[in-house]
């Protein structure tokens, strides 16, 4: 039996007790845009600016009737949204904290990471990837550390690792 060979994960799609309100969230405060709504499903699909994509994520809403979301249960656990610059993690860090969702922060050794909360309590992680060449022995592990931002900062300031491939998985 052969496997399945998708290229990437394409977009992922939240239920959503208020479309309204987790739409404004996920522009407001991630910085998306709305590519389409579909009003016959309450649904909405946003876009990252800097995506080629159609859309990222979408919303549907399914009324505030809807069983919450239980901490720890089966389930999705959390989106994980990737950027260019430590810099721009830093400036997450405090869009989060503003709009009252930040929820931690860590070091996985090649990524480093602030997480945050929608209004739905599903988590999100906003991660810095490290340049390729300095993985080094994060390259088969991927601790649960404390983030020492201001020190990656220091360290990464400026250092684009958004647009890299890993050696030996790009498409022929």
């Amino acid at each position: 039996m052969s496997s399945v060979n998708p290229v990437r994960l394409n977009h992922a799609v939240l239920f959503v007790a208020d479309l309204e309100r987790a739409e404004r969230f996920y522009t407001e405060v991630i910085g998306m845009v709305v590519a389409a709504r579909e009003p016959r499903a309450n649904a909405a699909f946003l876009r990252l600016p800097r995506s080629g994509n159609h859309h990222d994520l979408g919303l549907f809403g399914v009324g505030t009737s809807a069983p919450p979301k239980r901490q720890g249960g089966i389930g999705l656990y959390h989106l994980a949204w990737q950027v260019d610059t430590v810099d721009e993690l830093v400036e997450a860090r405090y869009v989060l904290a503003n709009a009252g969702a930040l929820g931690g922060e860590s070091s996985h050794g090649a990524t480093k990471s602030v997480y945050g909360v929608d209004p739905d309590g599903n988590e999100l992680e906003v991660m810095w990837m490290l340049p390729r060449e300095a993985w080094g022995e994060y390259e088969g592990t991927a601790p649960v550390d404390r983030l020492d931002l201001e020190a990656e900062l220091d360290r990464w300031s400026g250092v684009r690792t958004a647009g890299q491939i890993v050696a030996g998985t790009a498409a022929p």
